[in-house]
């Protein structure tokens, strides 16, 4: 069997889909061997784009959904800050457990199986969330809408990329899965602004509003036939593949094959990597999307304003971190996209620094926590998220993507589910100035190994390709 992967990662849309020249061609498992010159058009597979991308909006939906309606959500129920912490930390801690064993279970029963029905089981989570009447219901929906996001991330990624029938449109629908990631945060924070002053009707309508979006998501995935015939396509493509290597269909490619068999060092050395990378930025990155709002909260002196106010510089920092995503998603298919991520990693390095050293000069602390956020949030869609998704799926075999891009999320979200715990006690005034330190720490060792991982891209791709 010979496995072999690109040495870069294309954001690239239709706009862009002949500017291929310079890109090393990929084979994938299951896949035609296509050269990445070929018509990336999605064509038919915009469907299976929109039908996950919908999956993006429900995850980080409800993520920012609880972030941005926390503090009404306390006062209406009466919570202590520790009963917040708990919360955010049962949702984080249930994305983890979702995604570890989610993507197990889907490799196991069947990934459409699961992507198809995941979602109808997340609305019930929102639901539950909307008309929560008490802690225990609270944190009922918080395990609910963490256990079937976590699940429902890997499985998505892992089945647009091995439906796609070349690897220059895989890259397009796995990368633009982070557009979606993101409009789900703008929806959140766009309704929680304009209702900031409606207290609890405002969290309703945001977990109304992802229940709606979940059914629709559900429902299309379980019925549409065009969806089917992609997944039956893929199917018989792979099977195909298998065939033509002498490969036994009955023959299973494990998680311990791939990590520990032949190759063992280059998939070990990205595993290893990636999940560095993505579990040092994730824990900043986990902290404002749940307690970015709390954090301006706290730290605004006017009461009767806080919530406006600190929604409305969440709504304004997720347009620009909107805008980037799109930008980068259109250039990074260029020689662009490796200085873009040297200077995305610096940048949020800086805005860390900026944050720190602002909060301990001691005046107008607010204004440099805003600063550190918006430089945070303008950059890291140059080295963030949407460069962790592309890895992992071009890093290792189709068969076990959704196991291994489940494990690298769920230890990273368990990670942030600890923290979250502790979270808003670190982040109180009187705190602060120590904790932003903490979080340039751990912004520069991701930086780090995002350092190592970008510029060790050709020598891996050449080793799996002699291989």
């Amino acid at each position: 069997m010979v496995w072999t992967t690109s040495s870069t990662w294309a954001f690239d849309e239709d706009s862009i889909a002949d500017q291929s020249q310079g890109r090393v061609p990929g084979q994938q498992t299951g896949k035609e061997s296509i050269r990445m010159s070929e018509s990336t058009k999605l064509g038919k597979y915009k469907g299976l784009q929109i039908a996950s991308g919908l999956g993006g909006i429900l995850g980080s939906g409800c993520i920012v959904g609880l972030s941005a309606t926390i503090t009404v959500i306390k006062d209406y129920l009466g919570l202590s800050p520790v009963q917040v912490g708990v919360v955010s930390s049962v949702m984080t801690f249930c994305i983890g457990f979702g995604s570890l064993f989610g993507g197990r279970i889907a490799d196991a029963i069947g990934r459409v199986r699961v992507y198809n029905y995941v979602n109808f089981i997340y609305a019930i989570g929102t639901l539950i969330m909307a008309f929560t009447p008490n802690y225990p219901s609270l944190l009922v929906a918080a395990a609910i809408l963490g256990l079937t996001s976590g699940t429902e991330l890997p499985v998505s990624l892992s089945i647009m990329s091995t439906d796609a029938p070349n690897e220059g449109i895989s890259n397009k629908l796995v990368s633009s899965h982070q557009i979606y990631w993101h409009f789900g945060q703008f929806i959140s924070y766009l309704v929680t602004f304009f209702l900031s002053t409606t207290g609890i009707v405002s969290a309703r309508v945001v977990f109304v509003f992802l229940t709606v979006i979940a059914l629709i998501s559900a429902l299309w995935r379980t019925f549409s036939k065009s969806l089917a015939e992609i997944h039956a396509e893929a199917a018989a493509r792979e099977l195909a593949s298998a065939k033509a290597e002498g490969e036994s269909e009955t023959v299973k490619v494990s998680v311990s094959s791939v990590l520990f068999g032949k190759n063992s060092k280059v998939f070990l050395f990205s595993f290893i990597g990636i999940g560095v990378y993505y579990v040092a930025w994730n824990l900043l990155a986990n902290t404002w999307g749940q307690f970015q709002t709390y954090l301006l909260a706290v730290n605004i002196p006017d009461e009767a304003h806080r919530q406006t106010f600190a929604t409305g510089i969440g709504l304004v920092l997720l347009t620009v971190a909107t805008i980037m995503s799109a930008v980068f998603t259109g250039i990074s298919a260029s020689h662009l996209r490796k200085p873009l991520f040297f200077l995305g990693g610096a940048m949020q390095v800086v805005a860390m620094a900026v944050m720190a050293i602002g909060i301990g000069m001691g005046n107008g602390s607010l204004w440099f926590i805003v600063a550190g956020l918006a430089l945070f949030n303008i950059f890291n869609s140059f080295a963030g998220e949407a460069m962790y998704k592309l890895w992992t799926q071009n890093a290792f075999p189709s068969q076990v993507r959704a196991s291994i891009q489940g494990f690298l999320n769920g230890f990273s979200r368990i990670c942030c589910a600890l923290f979250a715990i502790v979270t808003p006690t670190l982040v109180a005034p009187e705190n602060i100035g120590v904790t932003a330190w903490g979080f340039f720490g751990i912004i520069l060792v991701s930086f780090l190994a995002g350092v190592v991982m970008i510029n060790t891209e050709k020598s891996r791709s050449a080793v799996l390709t002699e291989n």
